[in-house]
């Protein structure tokens, strides 16, 4: 009997020391498993920063070496800096043209498409009307359509539009910019607007605001993080984009970078001032590198906004 019932006395005294085991192996398991998951993002992480970071240190070195260094040496050091090759690009390349043909058109179409998704998605998001859903998947099914399917029928509604020129001229492409980026703005900001809270809007209302005063004072400086986030996504695909402007600009002398720095590499050939190529291409991705430096904490904070809250 004294045996039986020592037993079940030390019976819990069993069952905690092999819970705490348990729980001790269970944790150095997952100690196990989080070091491996942390070893395998590190090193895909250190490989994407390989892949993404050598070509532009590549290319910034190149473009301080002569031509005939970046062809038979291309991987080595340059000698001597060569800081001609930027002046050459600036001028006689005519990058500094193309550079404020590109600003002139990215800057109105990042404005236009800032101001029209941001009211677009505010409406869609805060008020209810018979279409409404409507209308927003209509700007989600925008994002399915490659862009290639739809430049035909932009040349030729461009080019026989009533009373306005639009082909090869900066408004047109200013448009077609905006067109092309609506979609994927008017459905982040709705997304993001549905995250802020109502009540300050709905105390806006109540002490007399307009919604035009209630949107443009109140909700919009709240949405500021979604707005600099989406603005920087415009701004780097507007001022990369190479397809749209190749077939709906082909006045020379309002080509963008992109057209500009194509051109430029298949007239020369392997003859060609190579040197002054590369220093365009770094003067081309400068201000994407800038903009992005100085906004990406910005950036994040605009894509886990929704998140947090």
């Amino acid at each position: 009997m004294t045996t039986e019932t020592d037993a079940v006395e030390k019976l819990p005294a069993l069952t905690g020391r092999r819970l705490d085991e348990h729980r001790r192996a269970k944790r150095s398991r997952r100690r196990a498993e989080g070091g491996a998951l942390n070893v395998f993002s590190h090193g895909m992480l250190i490989v994407w920063a390989l892949m993404v970071g050598l070509p532009l240190v590549w290319v910034l070195w190149s473009s301080f070496k002569s031509s005939g260094d970046i062809l038979t040496t291309p991987w080595s050091l340059p000698d001597t800096l060569h800081f001609e090759n930027w002046a050459n690009a600036w001028n006689k390349a005519k990058i500094g043209s193309f550079f404020v043909n590109t600003l002139i058109v990215v800057g109105g179409s990042v404005i236009g498409t800032m101001v029209l998704g941001s009211m677009a998605g505010y409406v869609l998001a805060r008020f209810e009307f018979p279409g409404n859903r409507f209308i927003y998947y209509l700007f989600v099914a925008g994002m399915s359509f490659p862009v290639f399917m739809l430049v035909i029928p932009l040349f030729f509604v461009m080019r026989d539009f009533p009373g306005v020129p639009l082909l090869a001229t900066y408004q047109g492409l200013i448009m077609v910019y905006i067109a092309y980026s609506l979609p994927f703005t008017v459905f982040f900001m709705t997304s993001f607007f549905r995250t802020l809270p109502t009540s300050v809007a709905e105390a806006a209302m109540i002490d007399g605001a307009s919604h035009v005063r209630t949107f443009f004072q109140v909700m919009l400086p709240m949405a500021k993080p979604g707005l600099i986030s989406i603005g920087i996504f415009n701004f780097l695909g507007q001022w990369n984009q190479y397809l749209l402007p190749m077939v709906l600009n082909q006045d020379e002398d309002k080509y963008v970078l992109t057209q500009g720095l194509a051109n430029i590499a298949l007239q020369q050939g392997y003859e060609g001032d190579w040197g002054g190529l590369m220093a365009g291409m770094m003067i081309a991705m400068l201000p994407v590198l800038i903009v992005y430096f100085i906004f990406q904490r910005q950036v994040q904070a605009g894509l886990t906004a929704g998140a947090l809250k």
